[in-house]
Protein backbone atom coordinates (compact mmCIF):
# COMPACT_ATOMS: atom_id res chain seq x y z
CA UNK A 1 0.00 0.00 0.00
CA UNK A 2 0.98 3.87 -0.31
CA UNK A 3 0.49 6.53 1.95
CA UNK A 4 -0.18 9.72 0.25
CA UNK A 5 0.66 12.66 2.51
CA UNK A 6 -0.87 16.26 2.14
CA UNK A 7 0.75 18.28 -0.50
CA UNK A 8 3.46 20.77 1.30
CA UNK A 9 2.84 24.36 1.18
CA UNK A 10 3.93 26.63 -2.19
CA UNK A 11 7.10 27.94 -0.84
CA UNK A 12 8.02 24.59 0.88
CA UNK A 13 7.30 22.61 -2.16
CA UNK A 14 9.28 24.74 -4.69
CA UNK A 15 12.04 24.38 -2.23
CA UNK A 16 12.17 20.85 -2.24
CA UNK A 17 11.29 20.44 -5.62
CA UNK A 18 14.49 22.55 -6.10
CA UNK A 19 16.96 20.23 -4.15
CA UNK A 20 15.82 17.44 -5.57
CA UNK A 21 17.00 18.98 -9.23
CA UNK A 22 20.22 18.34 -8.34
CA UNK A 23 19.70 15.10 -8.59
CA UNK A 24 18.36 15.25 -12.37
CA UNK A 25 21.14 17.63 -13.01
CA UNK A 26 24.52 15.92 -11.97
CA UNK A 27 23.62 12.70 -14.32
CA UNK A 28 23.64 14.54 -17.52
CA UNK A 29 26.25 16.94 -16.30
CA UNK A 30 29.09 13.96 -15.43
CA UNK A 31 28.23 12.09 -18.93
CA UNK A 32 29.14 15.43 -20.80
CA UNK A 33 32.14 16.52 -18.75
CA UNK A 34 34.13 13.39 -18.83
CA UNK A 35 34.13 12.96 -22.65
CA UNK A 36 36.70 15.67 -22.88
CA UNK A 37 39.01 14.69 -20.37
CA UNK A 38 39.27 11.18 -21.92
CA UNK A 39 42.55 12.05 -23.53
CA UNK A 40 44.27 13.47 -20.48
CA UNK A 41 43.55 10.63 -18.48
CA UNK A 42 44.73 8.30 -20.87
CA UNK A 43 47.98 10.65 -20.45
CA UNK A 44 47.46 10.18 -16.98
CA UNK A 45 46.73 7.30 -16.11
CA UNK A 46 47.93 4.88 -19.43
CA UNK A 47 44.23 3.52 -20.17
CA UNK A 48 43.80 1.80 -23.18
CA UNK A 49 41.40 2.54 -25.53
CA UNK A 50 39.00 -0.43 -24.64
CA UNK A 51 39.48 1.02 -21.27
CA UNK A 52 38.52 4.75 -22.46
CA UNK A 53 35.20 2.84 -23.83
CA UNK A 54 34.62 1.36 -20.14
CA UNK A 55 35.07 4.73 -18.17
CA UNK A 56 31.74 5.75 -20.49
CA UNK A 57 29.84 2.77 -21.07
CA UNK A 58 30.02 1.52 -17.24
CA UNK A 59 28.53 4.38 -16.43
CA UNK A 60 25.99 4.82 -19.31
CA UNK A 61 24.94 1.16 -19.02
CA UNK A 62 24.50 0.77 -15.03
CA UNK A 63 22.39 4.06 -15.32
CA UNK A 64 20.25 3.01 -17.85
CA UNK A 65 19.60 -0.37 -16.20
CA UNK A 66 18.98 0.78 -12.48
CA UNK A 67 16.64 3.90 -13.55
CA UNK A 68 13.39 1.79 -13.03
CA UNK A 69 14.47 0.39 -9.50
CA UNK A 70 15.72 3.57 -8.25
CA UNK A 71 12.71 5.26 -9.19
CA UNK A 72 10.33 2.47 -7.28
CA UNK A 73 12.78 2.87 -4.48
CA UNK A 74 11.52 6.07 -3.96
CA UNK A 75 7.27 5.28 -3.97
CA UNK A 76 7.92 3.14 -1.36
CA UNK A 77 10.42 4.50 0.88
CA UNK A 78 9.87 8.32 0.17
CA UNK A 79 12.02 10.57 -2.83
CA UNK A 80 13.85 12.40 -0.53
CA UNK A 81 15.10 9.64 1.96
CA UNK A 82 16.33 7.96 -1.80
CA UNK A 83 17.67 10.90 -2.95
CA UNK A 84 19.86 11.20 -0.41
CA UNK A 85 21.06 8.13 -0.37
CA UNK A 86 21.73 8.47 -4.09
CA UNK A 87 23.38 11.35 -3.55
CA UNK A 88 25.85 10.23 -0.58
CA UNK A 89 26.75 7.17 -2.71
CA UNK A 90 27.07 9.49 -6.19
CA UNK A 91 29.44 11.57 -3.90
CA UNK A 92 31.62 8.73 -2.47
CA UNK A 93 31.83 7.23 -5.91
CA UNK A 94 33.07 10.90 -7.42
CA UNK A 95 35.65 10.99 -4.72
CA UNK A 96 36.95 7.92 -6.12
CA UNK A 97 36.65 8.54 -9.56
CA UNK A 98 38.81 11.80 -8.42
CA UNK A 99 41.55 9.87 -6.97
CA UNK A 100 41.59 6.89 -9.17
CA UNK A 101 44.91 5.35 -9.09
CA UNK A 102 44.72 3.11 -11.69
CA UNK A 103 42.15 3.01 -14.83
CA UNK A 104 40.43 -0.25 -12.83
CA UNK A 105 40.01 2.17 -10.40
CA UNK A 106 38.60 4.72 -12.54
CA UNK A 107 36.26 2.26 -13.87
CA UNK A 108 34.93 1.09 -10.33
CA UNK A 109 34.01 4.52 -9.44
CA UNK A 110 32.46 5.16 -13.27
CA UNK A 111 30.08 2.00 -12.41
CA UNK A 112 29.27 3.42 -8.53
CA UNK A 113 28.12 6.24 -9.82
CA UNK A 114 26.05 5.26 -12.90
CA UNK A 115 24.21 2.93 -9.83
CA UNK A 116 23.81 5.32 -7.81
CA UNK A 117 22.77 8.49 -10.15
CA UNK A 118 19.54 6.14 -11.11
CA UNK A 119 18.86 5.52 -7.43
CA UNK A 120 18.76 9.75 -7.26
CA UNK A 121 17.95 11.10 -11.07
CA UNK A 122 14.35 9.56 -10.87
CA UNK A 123 13.32 11.32 -7.90
CA UNK A 124 12.83 14.93 -9.09
CA UNK A 125 10.35 14.15 -11.99
CA UNK A 126 8.49 11.64 -9.33
CA UNK A 127 7.98 14.39 -7.02
CA UNK A 128 6.06 16.77 -10.28
CA UNK A 129 3.64 14.11 -10.42
CA UNK A 130 2.85 13.59 -6.70
CA UNK A 131 3.49 17.01 -4.70
CA UNK A 132 2.69 19.38 -7.06
CA UNK A 133 -1.29 20.61 -8.43
CA UNK A 134 -2.29 20.59 -11.85
CA UNK A 135 -2.44 24.07 -12.39
CA UNK A 136 1.47 24.16 -11.59
CA UNK A 137 2.89 20.51 -12.91
CA UNK A 138 3.63 23.10 -16.40
CA UNK A 139 5.80 24.96 -14.90
CA UNK A 140 7.62 22.44 -12.66
CA UNK A 141 8.12 20.15 -15.99
CA UNK A 142 9.92 22.86 -17.54
CA UNK A 143 12.27 23.89 -14.72
CA UNK A 144 12.91 20.15 -14.68
CA UNK A 145 13.76 20.18 -18.91
CA UNK A 146 15.48 23.13 -18.31
CA UNK A 147 17.94 21.64 -16.05
CA UNK A 148 19.13 19.04 -18.77
CA UNK A 149 19.91 22.36 -20.98
CA UNK A 150 21.92 24.03 -18.02
CA UNK A 151 23.88 20.37 -17.67
CA UNK A 152 24.90 20.48 -21.42
CA UNK A 153 25.52 24.21 -21.72
CA UNK A 154 27.93 23.57 -18.28
CA UNK A 155 29.26 20.28 -18.94
CA UNK A 156 30.26 20.78 -22.85
CA UNK A 157 32.35 23.65 -21.60
CA UNK A 158 33.14 23.15 -18.37
CA UNK A 159 35.28 20.08 -18.60
CA UNK A 160 38.21 21.45 -21.17
CA UNK A 161 37.75 24.68 -19.21
CA UNK A 162 38.83 22.83 -15.58
CA UNK A 163 41.20 21.00 -17.42
CA UNK A 164 42.88 24.12 -18.91
CA UNK A 165 43.06 25.20 -15.88
CA UNK A 166 44.58 22.59 -13.96
CA UNK A 167 43.83 23.82 -10.68
CA UNK A 168 46.33 22.84 -7.73
CA UNK A 169 47.62 20.33 -10.37
CA UNK A 170 44.91 17.87 -10.38
CA UNK A 171 44.54 18.11 -13.88
CA UNK A 172 41.58 15.68 -15.13
CA UNK A 173 40.74 14.62 -11.80
CA UNK A 174 38.75 18.29 -11.16
CA UNK A 175 36.15 16.88 -13.20
CA UNK A 176 34.93 14.13 -10.72
CA UNK A 177 35.69 16.59 -7.64
CA UNK A 178 33.68 19.47 -8.87
CA UNK A 179 30.66 17.20 -7.51
CA UNK A 180 32.18 17.32 -4.04
CA UNK A 181 30.79 20.87 -2.52
CA UNK A 182 27.33 20.85 -4.85
CA UNK A 183 26.57 17.62 -3.02
CA UNK A 184 27.87 19.09 0.53
CA UNK A 185 25.85 22.25 -0.22
CA UNK A 186 22.72 20.21 -1.01
CA UNK A 187 22.84 17.75 2.52
CA UNK A 188 23.53 20.65 4.39
CA UNK A 189 20.68 23.26 3.36
CA UNK A 190 18.23 20.24 1.97
CA UNK A 191 18.19 17.58 4.52
CA UNK A 192 15.72 18.95 7.16
CA UNK A 193 13.74 21.06 4.19
CA UNK A 194 12.92 17.21 2.61
CA UNK A 195 11.70 15.52 5.14
CA UNK A 196 8.81 13.67 4.31
CA UNK A 197 7.94 15.16 1.46
CA UNK A 198 5.33 13.65 -1.13
CA UNK A 199 4.54 10.27 -0.52
CA UNK A 200 5.81 7.48 1.72
CA UNK A 201 5.04 4.14 0.57
CA UNK A 202 5.14 1.13 3.19
CA UNK A 203 4.69 -1.44 0.38
CA UNK A 204 7.42 -4.21 -0.17
CA UNK A 205 10.20 -4.40 -2.34
CA UNK A 206 10.09 -6.80 -5.66
CA UNK A 207 13.80 -8.51 -5.18
CA UNK A 208 12.72 -10.70 -8.55
CA UNK A 209 11.72 -7.70 -10.41
CA UNK A 210 14.42 -5.73 -9.69
CA UNK A 211 17.03 -8.46 -10.71
CA UNK A 212 14.79 -9.74 -14.38
CA UNK A 213 14.05 -5.82 -15.17
CA UNK A 214 17.78 -4.84 -14.48
CA UNK A 215 19.21 -8.24 -16.62
CA UNK A 216 16.82 -7.39 -19.07
CA UNK A 217 17.51 -3.89 -20.00
CA UNK A 218 20.95 -5.32 -19.19
CA UNK A 219 20.98 -7.81 -22.58
CA UNK A 220 19.62 -4.48 -24.53
CA UNK A 221 21.63 -2.00 -23.52
CA UNK A 222 25.26 -3.44 -22.80
CA UNK A 223 25.34 -5.26 -26.41
CA UNK A 224 24.00 -1.76 -28.01
CA UNK A 225 26.92 -0.02 -26.31
CA UNK A 226 29.76 -2.39 -26.65
CA UNK A 227 28.61 -4.56 -29.83
CA UNK A 228 30.30 -2.18 -32.01
CA UNK A 229 33.60 -1.76 -30.33
CA UNK A 230 33.93 -5.66 -29.91
CA UNK A 231 32.99 -6.19 -33.51
CA UNK A 232 29.20 -7.51 -32.95
CA UNK A 233 30.75 -10.89 -32.16
CA UNK A 234 28.57 -13.57 -31.26
CA UNK A 235 27.24 -12.88 -27.54
CA UNK A 236 25.84 -9.10 -28.83
CA UNK A 237 23.68 -11.10 -31.22
CA UNK A 238 22.98 -13.68 -27.91
CA UNK A 239 22.00 -11.26 -25.96
CA UNK A 240 19.72 -8.80 -28.21
CA UNK A 241 18.14 -12.17 -29.33
CA UNK A 242 17.43 -13.22 -25.62
CA UNK A 243 16.43 -9.44 -24.27
CA UNK A 244 12.74 -10.00 -25.84
CA UNK A 245 12.88 -13.44 -24.11
CA UNK A 246 13.47 -12.34 -20.89
CA UNK A 247 11.27 -9.13 -20.91
CA UNK A 248 8.06 -11.83 -21.92
CA UNK A 249 9.18 -13.63 -18.31
CA UNK A 250 9.77 -10.45 -16.71
CA UNK A 251 6.09 -9.57 -17.46
CA UNK A 252 4.18 -13.00 -16.86
CA UNK A 253 6.10 -12.59 -13.52
CA UNK A 254 4.87 -8.95 -12.37
CA UNK A 255 1.31 -10.05 -13.37
CA UNK A 256 1.23 -13.01 -10.95
CA UNK A 257 3.02 -11.39 -8.65
CA UNK A 258 0.10 -8.61 -8.71
CA UNK A 259 -2.82 -11.41 -9.06
CA UNK A 260 -1.38 -12.80 -6.00
CA UNK A 261 -1.75 -9.04 -4.14
CA UNK A 262 1.83 -8.06 -4.33
CA UNK A 263 4.04 -5.04 -4.87
CA UNK A 264 5.41 -5.37 -8.41
CA UNK A 265 8.40 -3.62 -9.42
CA UNK A 266 6.14 -2.92 -13.00
CA UNK A 267 2.50 -2.91 -12.01
CA UNK A 268 0.39 -4.28 -15.11
CA UNK A 269 -2.03 -2.51 -14.43
CA UNK A 270 -0.67 0.91 -14.48
CA UNK A 271 1.19 0.62 -17.33
CA UNK A 272 -1.63 0.00 -19.58
CA UNK A 273 -2.74 3.21 -19.42
CA UNK A 274 -4.17 4.46 -22.06
CA UNK A 275 -2.16 6.27 -24.60
CA UNK A 276 1.21 5.52 -22.22
CA UNK A 277 2.46 2.99 -25.15
CA UNK A 278 2.58 5.64 -27.66
CA UNK A 279 4.42 8.36 -25.89
CA UNK A 280 6.78 5.91 -24.73
CA UNK A 281 7.59 5.19 -28.38
CA UNK A 282 7.74 8.83 -29.02
CA UNK A 283 10.76 8.82 -25.75
CA UNK A 284 12.47 5.93 -27.87
CA UNK A 285 12.97 8.13 -31.17
CA UNK A 286 13.38 11.38 -28.72
CA UNK A 287 16.69 10.91 -27.48
CA UNK A 288 17.50 9.73 -31.68
CA UNK A 289 20.03 12.81 -31.31
CA UNK A 290 22.17 10.82 -28.50
CA UNK A 291 24.64 9.55 -31.30
CA UNK A 292 24.75 13.39 -32.34
CA UNK A 293 26.98 14.42 -29.94
CA UNK A 294 29.64 11.94 -30.63
CA UNK A 295 30.12 11.84 -34.34
CA UNK A 296 29.85 16.10 -34.22
CA UNK A 297 32.38 16.39 -32.06
CA UNK A 298 34.68 13.41 -34.47
CA UNK A 299 33.77 15.84 -37.33
CA UNK A 300 35.32 18.96 -35.74
CA UNK A 301 37.86 17.33 -33.91
CA UNK A 302 39.00 14.91 -36.75
CA UNK A 303 38.01 16.90 -40.10
CA UNK A 304 38.59 20.45 -38.93
CA UNK A 305 40.97 19.90 -36.59
CA UNK A 306 39.28 21.93 -33.69
CA UNK A 307 40.54 21.32 -30.26
CA UNK A 308 39.06 19.87 -27.41
CA UNK A 309 38.24 22.78 -25.83
CA UNK A 310 36.73 24.64 -28.89
CA UNK A 311 34.83 21.60 -30.01
CA UNK A 312 32.91 21.65 -26.89
CA UNK A 313 32.73 25.84 -27.17
CA UNK A 314 30.73 25.02 -30.56
CA UNK A 315 27.79 23.23 -28.42
CA UNK A 316 27.08 25.95 -26.45
CA UNK A 317 24.27 27.23 -28.83
CA UNK A 318 22.60 23.81 -28.85
CA UNK A 319 22.85 24.42 -25.20
CA UNK A 320 21.42 27.90 -25.09
CA UNK A 321 18.25 26.50 -27.01
CA UNK A 322 17.50 23.24 -24.39
CA UNK A 323 18.19 26.03 -21.42
CA UNK A 324 15.11 28.32 -23.12
CA UNK A 325 13.07 26.12 -24.82
CA UNK A 326 11.78 24.18 -21.60
CA UNK A 327 11.22 27.96 -20.36
CA UNK A 328 9.46 28.76 -23.19
CA UNK A 329 6.96 25.64 -23.01
CA UNK A 330 3.71 27.03 -20.85
CA UNK A 331 3.72 29.69 -23.51
CA UNK A 332 3.69 27.63 -26.27
CA UNK A 333 0.88 25.09 -24.42
CA UNK A 334 -1.28 27.87 -23.79
CA UNK A 335 -1.09 28.33 -28.12
CA UNK A 336 -0.92 24.81 -29.16
CA UNK A 337 -1.87 22.58 -26.53
CA UNK A 338 -0.65 19.22 -26.43
CA UNK A 339 1.12 19.92 -29.99
CA UNK A 340 4.00 21.24 -28.21
CA UNK A 341 5.93 18.04 -28.46
CA UNK A 342 5.33 17.41 -31.85
CA UNK A 343 6.38 20.97 -33.02
CA UNK A 344 9.30 20.74 -31.05
CA UNK A 345 10.63 17.68 -32.10
CA UNK A 346 10.16 19.24 -35.61
CA UNK A 347 12.16 21.78 -34.85
CA UNK A 348 14.47 19.57 -34.42
CA UNK A 349 13.78 17.87 -37.43
CA UNK A 350 14.04 21.04 -39.77
CA UNK A 351 17.55 21.52 -37.53
CA UNK A 352 19.06 18.40 -38.41
CA UNK A 353 17.82 18.51 -42.42
CA UNK A 354 19.29 22.05 -42.07
CA UNK A 355 22.69 21.14 -40.60
CA UNK A 356 23.16 17.99 -42.55
CA UNK A 357 22.94 20.70 -45.93
CA UNK A 358 25.56 23.03 -44.44
CA UNK A 359 27.39 20.86 -43.80
CA UNK A 360 27.09 19.38 -47.52
CA UNK A 361 27.65 22.08 -49.38
CA UNK A 362 30.89 23.45 -47.00
CA UNK A 363 34.02 22.43 -48.91
CA UNK A 364 35.66 19.44 -47.51
CA UNK A 365 38.53 20.64 -44.36
CA UNK A 366 36.50 24.09 -44.48
CA UNK A 367 34.70 24.75 -41.27
CA UNK A 368 31.22 26.04 -41.89
CA UNK A 369 30.08 29.73 -41.80
CA UNK A 370 29.68 30.42 -37.73
CA UNK A 371 26.34 31.99 -38.16
CA UNK A 372 24.43 29.70 -39.53
CA UNK A 373 25.74 26.96 -37.80
CA UNK A 374 24.93 28.67 -33.93
CA UNK A 375 21.60 29.18 -35.32
CA UNK A 376 20.73 25.73 -36.66
CA UNK A 377 22.40 24.08 -33.47
CA UNK A 378 20.31 26.57 -31.43
CA UNK A 379 17.06 25.52 -32.77
CA UNK A 380 18.31 21.58 -32.42
CA UNK A 381 18.73 22.26 -28.83
CA UNK A 382 15.72 25.00 -28.72
CA UNK A 383 13.49 22.36 -30.08
CA UNK A 384 14.48 19.32 -27.62
CA UNK A 385 13.99 21.90 -24.59
CA UNK A 386 10.68 22.77 -25.84
CA UNK A 387 9.69 19.06 -26.30
CA UNK A 388 10.99 17.24 -23.37
CA UNK A 389 8.76 18.90 -20.66
CA UNK A 390 5.25 18.28 -22.89
CA UNK A 391 6.96 14.80 -23.42
CA UNK A 392 7.32 14.09 -19.30
CA UNK A 393 3.72 15.18 -19.30
CA UNK A 394 2.71 12.97 -21.33
CA UNK A 395 3.99 9.75 -19.53
CA UNK A 396 4.10 10.63 -16.44
CA UNK A 397 0.35 12.33 -16.45
CA UNK A 398 -0.59 8.83 -17.69
CA UNK A 399 -0.80 6.96 -13.74
CA UNK A 400 -1.70 7.86 -10.66
CA UNK A 401 1.08 9.75 -8.27
CA UNK A 402 1.40 6.10 -6.10
CA UNK A 403 3.20 5.42 -9.19
CA UNK A 404 4.91 8.27 -10.20
CA UNK A 405 8.54 6.90 -9.23
CA UNK A 406 7.65 3.89 -11.63
CA UNK A 407 6.75 5.97 -14.29
CA UNK A 408 9.47 8.62 -13.72
CA UNK A 409 12.01 5.48 -13.87
CA UNK A 410 10.54 4.09 -16.89
CA UNK A 411 10.55 7.30 -18.50
CA UNK A 412 13.78 7.99 -17.88
CA UNK A 413 15.44 4.39 -18.58
CA UNK A 414 13.59 4.40 -21.98
CA UNK A 415 15.47 7.51 -23.07
CA UNK A 416 18.36 5.76 -22.01
CA UNK A 417 17.43 2.85 -24.38
CA UNK A 418 16.93 5.66 -27.04
CA UNK A 419 20.12 7.28 -26.23
CA UNK A 420 21.82 3.47 -26.81
CA UNK A 421 19.97 2.38 -29.64
CA UNK A 422 21.19 5.96 -31.60
CA UNK A 423 24.64 5.53 -31.03
CA UNK A 424 24.68 1.77 -31.94
CA UNK A 425 22.29 2.61 -34.85
CA UNK A 426 23.45 5.74 -36.09
CA UNK A 427 27.12 5.66 -35.12
CA UNK A 428 27.35 2.07 -36.77
CA UNK A 429 25.53 3.80 -40.24
CA UNK A 430 28.21 6.48 -39.63
CA UNK A 431 31.17 4.10 -39.55
CA UNK A 432 29.73 2.18 -42.41
CA UNK A 433 29.78 4.77 -44.91
CA UNK A 434 33.55 6.43 -43.28
CA UNK A 435 34.71 2.66 -44.24
CA UNK A 436 38.63 2.79 -43.69
CA UNK A 437 39.10 6.94 -44.32
CA UNK A 438 39.83 9.48 -42.47
CA UNK A 439 39.98 12.40 -44.52
CA UNK A 440 37.99 15.02 -44.11
CA UNK A 441 35.91 14.81 -46.95
CA UNK A 442 34.91 11.25 -45.64
CA UNK A 443 33.65 12.37 -41.99
CA UNK A 444 31.88 14.91 -43.50
CA UNK A 445 29.68 12.84 -45.82
CA UNK A 446 29.29 9.83 -43.04
CA UNK A 447 28.35 13.27 -40.71
CA UNK A 448 25.67 14.39 -43.26
CA UNK A 449 24.35 10.59 -43.43
CA UNK A 450 24.26 10.51 -39.97
CA UNK A 451 22.33 13.37 -39.49
CA UNK A 452 19.65 12.29 -42.31
CA UNK A 453 18.68 9.50 -40.28
CA UNK A 454 18.77 11.30 -37.08
CA UNK A 455 16.11 13.54 -38.63
CA UNK A 456 14.25 10.42 -40.02
CA UNK A 457 13.80 9.01 -36.52
CA UNK A 458 12.64 12.43 -35.24
CA UNK A 459 10.40 12.95 -37.71
CA UNK A 460 8.42 9.69 -36.98
CA UNK A 461 8.31 10.97 -33.32
CA UNK A 462 6.77 13.55 -34.99
CA UNK A 463 3.98 11.56 -36.37
CA UNK A 464 3.29 9.71 -33.49
CA UNK A 465 3.10 12.88 -31.08
CA UNK A 466 0.77 14.41 -33.41
CA UNK A 467 -1.72 11.37 -33.16
CA UNK A 468 -1.47 11.11 -29.78
CA UNK A 469 -2.43 14.83 -29.49
CA UNK A 470 -5.20 14.55 -31.50
CA UNK A 471 -6.64 11.46 -28.98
Amino acid sequence: MVQIHHVPPEPRRWAMFAVLLVGAFLPPLDFFIVNVALPSIQGDLGTSSSAEQMVISSYAALYAVTLITGGRLGDLFGRSRVFFVGLVGFTAASLLCGCAWSPWALIAGRALQGITAAVMAPQALASVQAIFPDSEKPLALSLYGAVFGLASVIGQALGGILIALNLFGIGWRAVFLVNLPVAVLVVLFGVTLLKRTGERGTGRLDPGGMVLSMLTLALLIVPLIEGREAGWSWWSWVSLAAAPLLARFFWRYESRLARAGGAPLLDPAALRAPGLGRALLIALSFYSIGSFFLLFSIYLQNALHTSALDAGLVFLPFGAGFLLGPLATPRFRRYFGECVNPIGMGLETAGFLGLAWLIAATPAGMAPVSTPLAVLLFFIGFGQGLGLPTLMRMITGRVAPAYSGMIAGIASSTLQVSTALSVALIGGIFYTFLGGRHDPAAIAHAFVVAALCIACCLAAGVGLGITLARR
